[in-house]
């Protein structure tokens, strides 16, 4: 049995940057996946600048080197548009380009990548074992959404309104420079999005919350043809589906010696669906806990996390409450249309760690009831 201090199983952004960031703490790392790299995988693909910040900060650079920034975002309402300028701008790496250039920086960095699909675990005393040939200290799951790892140490999926499912695929969509963000009214909460890569084509898809029934192929692809008319689904490639364990289920940690990151803790904006920004943070916290305290990693990523994230994930769960009923998104779209104080708000909350701010609310609010003004019926004599 080959022994490290830190086994990550699942190379995406949140297992491979805890490889790094373990190695950053002197860590022997193995970091362990079922496919080779670069492969694909199911995602919008837009990437915020506080992806590059976390990375950043464990010295690994480059990542959005050669892809064009996207320097402006607009969101759409069947009632109503705002865009604008963001404050910094984001990109739109695949990531068959983006995860292989995180699995290049932990390989970079000393850890050991091999490609293997676990199929068990066994926690003792003073390790966890992987597939009786592997052993480490520590052991960290960023093994997506059917998170093996997460079962193992008896944490059920997410249901119901947690969980929420996308299908995305590119498409050749010149003149299109801004990210764009359909909201749906029928269905809702769902919105389709058409993200430019800087190449002419674009990351196209359509996501939806399940609410516990299963969702066809046919309808994910009926919703996008009708939110994005601009394309033919005919032209569109590489159509593929997956699931988005959302954050409002309460992310669980893990337990003792094994810790849970990203899609595989549900670290999921259930807001906007958006998960690279929370992978790599989480990535980062849980790889330095299982480094420098692997006996009790679990706890110690908990209450990093918590510290650094748990306000921002009390504030998104509430934003996906109130954004519940349509009235309030397109609400929320017509105050970020009006002010951009509210727009640079929403769009922090939904794609960083920002927060529900007073200024935002109350714009909401005013917005909601001046809408409820017009739509009252006059009656003659009211009033006096």
């Amino acid at each position: 049995m080959i022994d490290y201090d830190v086994i990550v199983v699942g190379a995406g952004p949140s297992g491979a940057t805890a490889a790094v960031a373990a190695r950053r703490a002197g860590a022997s790392v193995l970091l362990l996946d079922k496919a080779s790299f670069p492969r694909d995988k199911t995602c919008g693909d837009g990437i915020a600048p506080h992806v590059l910040d976390v990375l950043r900060g464990l010295g690994v650079d480059g990542i959005a080197a050669g892809f064009e920034p996207v320097r402006s975002l607009s969101l759409e309402t069947p009632d109503g548009r705002a865009a604008g300028e963001l404050r910094r701008p984001d990109y739109t790496i695949p990531r068959y380009v983006l995860d292989a250039r995180i699995v290049d920086a932990a390989v970079g960095a000393g850890a050991e990548l091999r490609r293997h699909t676990v199929r068990t675990l066994r926690v003792e005393a003073d390790r966890v074992v992987v597939d009786e040939k592997f052993a480490a200290r520590a052991l960290i799951g960023g093994d997506g959404a059917g998170s093996m790892v997460r079962r193992s140490i008896g944490h059920q999926p997410n249901k119901g309104r947690h969980l929420a499912v996308a299908m995305r695929g590119y498409v050749a969509f010149p003149g299109l420079t801004d990210q764009r963000i359909v909201t749906s009214g029928p269905r809702w909460p769902a919105y389709a999005w058409a993200f430019p890569i800087g190449d002419g084509t674009a990351n196209v898809g359509y996501g939806e919350v399940m609410r516990g029934r299963p969702l066809s192929r046919a309808h994910l692809l009926d919703r996008m043809a009708d939110l994005l008319p601009e394309i033919d689904l005919a032209d569109v490639t590489r159509l593929r589906a997956h699931h988005l364990p959302l954050s409002t289920a309460q992310p669980r940690h893990g337990n003792g010696r094994v810790l849970l990151v990203g899609d595989a803790q549900s670290l999921i904006n259930p807001f906007t669906g958006e998960g690279i920004f929370y992978a790599v943070l989480s990535g980062s916290l849980a790889g330095h806990a299982a480094a420098v305290s692997p006996a009790h990693a679990a706890r110690v990523y908990a209450t990093a996390l918590r510290r650094r994230l748990g306000r921002h994930l009390r504030h998104s769960a509430a934003a996906a409450w109130l954004a519940r009923r349509p009235t309030v998104i397109q609400a929320a779209v017509r105050a970020a249309g009006n002010d951009r104080q509210v727009f640079d708000s929403i769009v922090e909350l939904g794609l960083g760690d920002g927060l529900l701010q007073p200024r935002t609310l109350g714009r909401i609010a005013r917005e909601l009831t001046v809408r409820t003004e017009q739509a009252r019926p006059f009656v003659h004599g009211a009033g006096r």
